[in-house]
């Protein structure tokens, strides 16, 4: 995916992983793993719960060291140069890290004072109405759905303008409705040239959201490629024409959304 924000950028891949271990006493979590993420790309990390995908997406972040391997993040070395790392990335964990007490513009202009903007006013604004949250600026964040927050955590993150962004499991423990709406938010990030590695257990999320899929299992990458590509590692299905019911998680969409407010479910 590039865009025309990407094409000013250095040469080379935006994430560059080389043979990357770590083990927690005598627990081997990453046992060498490698991946490249192009500038501009999502890439989702796919993995099951203790598969290592939190424990790559923080060496890669800087809040941990690996035990062997080499990393690199926008160039630069996550060993030897953390602070140019640090300057280069945002991280989004798995819980929203907002406060509740402050109104969603007052959340951002805090972390634009501590960044020392010259305007944090215009970003702070700026960025509520890029993630459609204008209206709700005033409010405090106790009032915000679960989506609300993590689309404001989101937009925090970004604060700074990073090249590189680390989203780990971003739509855990969100309904339905909640994850469409930071789908959408992490489409506008790499439609705006941002390079996005993405953590998640959910398969349809990769599905809707990665340019390129990567598979860790026992702390190694096994797998690793375009849904197309990976598509053709198992042999086609058999073509077979059946009726298709909707989805429990669509039926739930369309009666929230209005678009089918007529259906109501009758016991036979």
């Amino acid at each position: 995916m590039t865009t025309s924000a990407t094409l000013g950028r250095a040469s080379g891949p935006a994430i560059s992983v080389r043979g990357l271990e770590k083990a927690y006493g005598e627990l081997q979590v990453l046992r060498g793993v490698d991946l490249d993420v192009a500038q501009g790309d999502i890439v989702a990390l796919l993995g099951s719960n203790g598969a290592g995908k939190t424990t790559a997406v923080k060496i890669l972040s800087t809040l941990l060291k690996a035990d062997a391997g080499t990393a690199t993040v926008d160039g630069h070395d996550v060993g030897s140069e953390p602070a140019s790392v640090r300057g280069s990335i945002s991280l989004t964990g798995q819980f929203a890290a907002v406060d509740e007490i402050l109104t969603g513009r007052e959340n951002l202009l805090l972390v634009g004072r501590l960044r020392h903007l010259a305007d944090p006013g215009t970003v702070a604004d700026d960025l509520l109405a890029r993630f459609s949250l204008t209206g709700a600026g005033g409010r405090r964040v106790a009032t915000y759905s679960g989506g609300m927050r993590r689309r404001l955590d989101i937009a925090m993150s970004l604060i700074g303008d990073p090249s590189v962004i680390f989203l780990d499991e971003p739509t855990t423990g969100l309904d339905p409705q909640a994850r469409l709406e930071v789908w959408d938010a992490v489409k506008r990030l790499a439609a705006g040239g941002a390079t996005v590695l993405l953590t998640t257990q959910y398969l349809d999320e990769a599905e809707q959201l990665a340019d390129r899929i990567a598979i860790l299992h026992e702390g190694r990458i096994i797998a690793e490629g375009t849904l197309a590509q990976l598509k053709r590692l198992f042999p086609p299905t058999e073509v077979t024409y059946v009726e298709k019911q909707p989805t429990l998680e669509e039926i739930f969409l369309a009666i929230t959304s209005g678009t089918n407010t007529s259906a109501s479910a009758k016991e036979n």
